[in-house]
């Protein structure tokens, strides 16, 4: 089994298991409490007052999430939409999907304007007022369904991209399932795509309404923020078939890393600029705010196109152009699990001539264009972007040692052509 670059031993996986469910409480409890201060918090906060306010899950939490998660199970399966193949699977198999992504955005953001908004049945910050204890009911949650696929894989395999290293850490962590399904449903699609990036687009909007109701008005620092976020996840669900193609789909496992980190730590990290900016409503200049907005935009854009460009070239096989001209390809060759050949494009044009990863650069400046609205008061609302920022590196890493074992030479003859991972003439 191949493990990611920073996770080769069981101390590490542990660390993490043991201490991110604290540390995503901890990063709310510091926001809400502590004025977004982590360092106030820990000069301050006693255990005994750390005990008193931990969030528990409540009635209305476990109600919240099991309508949302729901909802989006039914939408899911409901609505229509295209059906596609994944790509190869390292075993050889291919993954059938339905994507209907965007229209499951569409009808789940309308609920929630004609509920809390347009009637008023629910208040449209019942995200925020809850949002403790939903981090913790999600929490929990997540840590005993890893523990539901961890058997699932080992004994009840929906496909043969399943099995165990002999490291039951490593395995919980990383898991045992490439593609887990239960009668057909696939839990990886689900749990990425409408529990963690649909909850994300949801608790802004939240947010923003709260900050609203509070205030009564929304700061343009709190309306750059939310703008660009839900750009970049309606990017996401126009890409919804890119992204099933993509390096956490195709060879992560669905495990701790990925299943607990979607269902809890993304709604808690990647929402944390907006959380903060709840009530601290900073008023930027028009032009700062603007410019803000505009640099994150084409940042979104440039994410977007290159993987655009290079979908389009392995779907017409390099029968395209890219930037006006016939794209640069390397044919490489490799061999699947069961000794099958077959055969990949390796692009050498466009954005994939500029660094072999450069639209994570694009994707880390996004994230920092919608997370400087929030001022330089704390450290807190930088947290995700140093985040992102750490895992796209180590990811770009691991991406090439997993491409240099499974193309060989063409992958050497690649970095020839396309020298700099990430950042140009430094990475």
């Amino acid at each position: 089994m191949h493990r990611p670059g920073l996770l080769r031993s069981t101390a590490l996986p542990l660390f993490l298991i043991l201490v991110c469910p604290f540390a995503v409480v901890l990063l709310w409890y510091a926001c809400v409490s502590w004025d977004g201060s982590l360092t106030s918090m820990a000069a301050h906060s006693s255990s005994a007052r750390l005990l008193r306010d931990w969030p528990w899950p409540t009635a209305a939490s476990i109600k919240i999430v099991l309508a949302f998660a729901a909802l989006q199970g039914v939408l899911m399966v409901a609505l229509p939409g295209k059906r596609i193949l994944g790509p190869v699977t390292p075993a050889g198999d291919r993954v059938a999907y339905k994507v209907n992504g965007l229209l499951a955005w569409a009808a789940t953001h309308a609920l929630f304007y004609f509920v809390c908004i347009r009637f008023k049945w629910v208040s449209p910050g019942i995200v925020y007022d809850h949002f403790g204890a939903i981090v913790m009911t999600c929490n929990l949650f997540a840590l005993v369904f890893c523990l539901f696929l961890y058997f699932k894989g080992v004994y009840f395999p929906s496909g043969r991209d399943a099995g165990r290293s002999g490291n039951v850490v490593f395995d919980y962590f990383w898991g045992t399932e490439l593609h887990p399904r239960v009668l057909g449903f696939d839990l990886k699609q689900f749990a990425n795509c409408r529990l963690g990036m649909m909850g994300w687009s949801v608790i802004i909007l939240s947010f923003l309404c709260k900050q609203y109701e509070l205030y009564g008005r929304v700061s343009n620092s709190m309306l750059v923020a939310v703008a660009l976020q839900l750009v970049y996840i309606l990017k996401f669900f126009w890409w919804e078939d890119g992204y099933l193609a993509s390096l956490d789909v195709m060879h992560d496992r669905f495990g701790f890393y990925i299943c607990w980190g979607v269902m809890t730590w993304l709604p808690v990290v990647y929402t944390s600029q907006t959380l903060y900016l709840v009530r601290h409503p900073i008023d930027l200049s028009t032009l700062l705010a603007s410019a803000l907005f505009a640099v994150g935009a084409v940042a979104i854009y440039v994410n977007y196109d290159a993987d655009a460009q290079r979908q389009r070239v392995r779907r017409t096989d390099g029968n395209t152009t890219i930037w006006g001209r016939k794209p640069e390809v390397i044919v490489a060759e490799y061999q699947t699990a069961d000794g099958e050949v077959k055969q990949s494009l390796l692009l050498a044009s466009g954005w994939w001539k500029v660094s072999r990863h450069f639209h994570y650069l694009a994707e880390i400046s996004a994230a920092l264009a919608w997370t400087l609205p929030c001022g330089f008061h704390h450290y807190l609302p930088y947290f995700y972007v140093t985040f992102l920022a750490i895992l796209l590196f180590d990811r770009a890493m691991r991406d090439d040692r997993r491409c240099s074992a499974k193309y060989g030479r063409h992958w050497l003859k690649y970095c020839e052509r396309v020298p700099y991972r990430i950042i140009p003439r430094v990475f």
